[in-house]
């Protein structure tokens, strides 16, 4: 049987759907379906301009950046996409639900844009402080993020209060705490990052041994591992949550998977901190 508090918690989320029940014009589904269509359309342009365009930028070819995005972002929407067509009806028109659709939008076709521009320049798109006008694209590429970030929250948020959605206590427990989990974490890295000024814990030689394709250093501190980690704790979370269902294991498998999935993305993040590489040379 239910405890009280389990009763009462539940009472609260319903009190709180029916209050945001706000519908709208727009199908979430589908907006997310388009945006996973443009990133993936975006991602292979980029491919053939880095076959096109030999040009380096430091010790990476000039479209490499906007290529990672474009790929980062088709993975974001394809997974907001995945949870949102498990709404109902109700949840996949909701007002909160399409605004992040919106903001979600807005910061992917702005980053890019600008990402891309930077590229075709040869000029570096983040930590760039060579002018007042990009100091000012840089903290509105951050402003993006944190739209990204709310709008990856209200999803989770949604999929939790959403309770006639075809999701399965342990995935929807997932869905919520992966989503919110990568907001944290991500705030956390990306605070870092910015204060920083780059991505480095030291200083790396040039043409310093790195890891292959990811091309993180293996011989100074270097934060996008954690960075990494907090981003996909989005999709790694969910997922366990999936595979718990299918089981039949107890909510309480993702809530430990949690547990130690930001305690690997801590550990990586302090250990760059102290200048120490992911993975030594």
């Amino acid at each position: 049987m239910p405890t009280i508090t389990q009763t009462l918690f539940e009472r609260a989320t319903d009190t709180l759907s029916d209050r945001l029940d706000l519908a709208c014009p727009m199908n979430a589904p589908a907006g997310f379906r388009h945006l996973t269509v443009a990133a993936i359309g975006m991602a292979v342009l980029i491919l053939g301009m880095m076959a096109i365009d030999t040009r380096m930028l430091g010790d990476e070819p000039v479209w490499l950046k906007p290529f990672k995005f474009a790929v980062s972002f088709a993975l974001l929407f394809a997974t907001l996409w995945a949870v949102t067509s498990r709404f109902t009806e109700r949840w996949q028109r909701n007002v909160f639900v399409a605004m992040a659709v919106l903001a979600s939008a807005a910061a992917f076709f702005f980053e890019m844009a600008y990402i891309g521009a930077q590229a075709a320049r040869a000029e570096p798109s983040h930590f760039n402080e060579s002018s007042a006008f990009h100091e000012t694209m840089y903290s509105l590429m951050g402003l993006g993020a944190s739209a990204l970030m709310a709008s990856i929250a209200a999803i989770g948020v949604a999929a939790w209060l959403d309770r006639g959605a075809r999701l399965g206590d342990a995935a929807r427990i997932g869905i919520l705490a992966g989503f919110l989990g990568t907001v944290v974490l991500t705030l956390l890295v990306a605070g870092e990052l910015a204060g920083n000024g780059g991505r480095y814990i030291g200083l790396p030689t040039e043409g310093g041994p790195r890891l292959p394709v990811l091309g993180w250093s293996m011989e100074v501190g270097d934060l996008r591992p954690a960075h990494f980690l907090s981003l996909h704790m989005m999709q790694a979370i969910p997922l366990l949550g999936l595979l718990a269902d299918r089981n039949g294991l107890a909510r309480s498998a993702v809530l430990a998977g949690v547990v130690l999935y930001a305690a690997l993305t801590l550990v990586v993040f302090f250990q760059a901190l102290q200048g120490l590489p992911v993975v030594s040379a």
